[in-house]
């Protein structure tokens, strides 16, 4: 997509590389590969459960918080409450699935899971790339058109630094 704001085209690159994580979600925990946990001593796992901790710690919540600090209030503003309300439900529901998901991340990077909690993981991390991978499409064909029109150059360029600061 091409975007003219600098705040979409951040939006925009982090869902793209949010989309491309959750590929590799689906990869990890569908069909043959996600039926048992990894393997002892498996060198792919530990790197693969951090960078999804991580995404779910730093990026999406960071990402979450500042939609709804600073761009969820200006739809409303504008006229789009609707939009911001819709959206911010899925993120209410995405962390309720992203906690638990990212607890037993760190529990299978510390000590390992027993099988059941590994098929309770596989569940989680399934919905929550259904949940997020969804969500992020919602965003990119309804809030950045939206943003795209409603922000003017210096609201973009404020917007932009803050969150690039953030």
């Amino acid at each position: 997509m091409d975007f003219q704001r600098q705040t979409n085209k951040r939006l925009y690159e982090e869902h793209v590389a949010t989309l491309q994580l959750l590929a590799r979600v689906e990869r990890v925990f569908s069909g043959r590969a996600g039926a048992y946990p990894p393997a002892a001593g498996d060198a792919e796992w530990p790197p693969f459960a951090r960078a999804l901790v991580s995404a779910i710690e730093v990026e999406v919540a960071r990402h979450f918080e500042f939609e709804e600090r600073d761009l969820f209030p200006r739809l409303d503003e504008a006229g789009d409450g609707d939009l911001a309300a819709l959206l911010q439900e899925e993120h209410a529901t995405i962390r309720t699935v992203a906690e638990p998901l990212a607890d037993l991340l760190r529990q299978t990077l510390d000590a390992g899971l027993a099988p059941q909690q590994w098929q309770t993981l596989k569940t989680l991390a399934l919905e929550f790339s259904e949940r997020l991978g969804s969500h992020a499409q919602k965003e990119d064909g309804a809030l950045l058109p939206v943003l795209e029109q409603l922000l003017d150059e210096d609201t973009d360029r404020e917007l932009f630094g803050a969150y690039a600061a953030g």
